[in-house]
């Protein structure tokens, strides 16, 4: 909304910074008066790759929600339901707006399991129904299994994630994974969805250099872009960077979205040798991993009270300063996703990256989703 002031008033005004957006204030002269409007800064959303669709520039990644085969030790409860509606609202509040699920997030092959697409639907219902202005971008998956094939399969899944979520369309549909065989057809199924109006954007996930150009092509010749690859990346996870997907999603203008950006926690400070993580994560963020972890650990502290920033916000940075990254780390609570809001509106300095780049360096890397190298 815009603002009259009186011609004695100063051009500009400074708006105060609340943590939900960055904006800058432009002074109109206009018959004696000074209009000012609010306009939201440039980088505030970013396009997925050659799509129409703007996205923030960080999103949450819904794994975790209603999970009871990997996170969550197991089980799912209200309270458990009640701290991911506080993570939903918390994000929405904090101004991040992509939420990141899948089909086979809670699946109900898992005893107590809820499947996330129903609970980021049900928080988005409710949500609405509060605040009808409310927006939210909403990306998911299409999951290879071995037995779909063809392109319908594709339209098919769609429809009943659609059915999940309770929407008439999402803004980003992704392949989750390369399959086994088929794969040419699920690349025409991505294509018929948008074509069909069931998406605006479409991507996949956990694609090698190989495949990413081979979907790209087959897409574009549809006239259609391939907006983005959901791999694995963070500062002690750079198999991206090594195996050619980074350098190739700049080079095509497909974006990287980064999942487990926090390495699944540990990047975050709170686990020590004393005190991994529970459930199959502590099988792989070991005591003596995470000893070896300390003295990048200890230096992602200093360069956050530098800022004045959490090792959190300092992680999710240094992948932002990547360029053409989107980072979705998973939030549990409210606590979690207010805290991701703080990772925008600043950036690492190119020595600061550097070293923590060359830091990083002298761990040996986690294993990854074998697909990766289909």
């Amino acid at each position: 909304m815009a603002l009259h002031l009186s011609s004695a008033a100063p051009a500009w005004l400074a708006v105060a910074n609340r943590g939900r957006r960055n904006r800058k204030v432009k002074a109109v002269a206009s018959e004696g008066f000074a209009t000012l409007k609010a306009e939201e800064e440039e980088e505030e959303k970013v396009k997925l790759g050659g799509s129409d669709l703007k996205v923030t520039k960080l999103g949450i990644g819904a794994w975790s929600w209603g999970d009871t085969s990997y996170w969550n030790n197991f089980q799912w409860d209200d309270r458990k339901m009640k701290a991911a509606k506080g993570a939903f609202d918390s994000s929405i509040d904090s101004g991040i707006t992509l939420f990141d699920t899948a089909e086979v997030y809670g699946s109900r092959m898992s005893f107590g399991a809820i499947n996330s697409e129903t609970l980021l639907g049900r928080f988005i219902k409710e949500r609405k129904e509060k605040d009808p202005e409310t927006e939210v971008a909403v990306a998911t998956k299409f999951a290879a299994l071995p037995w779909r094939l063809g392109r319908q399969s594709v339209i098919t899944a769609l429809k009943d994630s659609l059915c999940r979520l309770g929407l008439d369309s999402v803004d980003l549909y992704q392949l989750h994974w390369p399959g086994v065989w088929g794969n040419e057809g699920y690349i025409d199924g991505l294509g018929d969805a948008v074509e069909q109006g069931l998406v605006k954007a479409v991507g996949v996930s956990n694609y090698s250099e190989r495949r990413l150009r081979d979907a790209y092509q087959k897409l574009k010749q549809r006239g259609i872009p391939l907006a983005s690859n959901q791999v694995n990346y963070s500062l002690i996870y750079r198999f991206p960077e090594e195996n050619g997907v980074k350098a190739t999603c700049d080079e095509l203008g497909v974006t990287l979205i980064a999942y487990s950006p926090m390495a699944q926690g540990a990047l975050t400070g709170k686990y020590t040798p004393e005190n991994p993580p529970s459930g199959p994560r502590g099988q792989i963020y070991t005591p003596d991993f995470l000893t070896r972890l300390q003295p990048l650990l200890n230096r992602i502290n200093e360069i956050g009270d530098s800022y004045k920033k959490t090792p959190t916000q300092v992680v999710l940075n240094w992948l932002i300063a990547q360029g053409n990254v989107v980072p979705i780390p998973g939030a549990k609570n409210a606590e979690q996703a207010s805290e991701f809001g703080g990772a925008l509106g600043w950036r690492l300095t190119g020595e600061e990256v550097d070293e923590l780049r060359s830091l990083a360096s002298d761990i040996r890397p986690v294993v990854g989703f074998p697909v990766e190298n289909l």
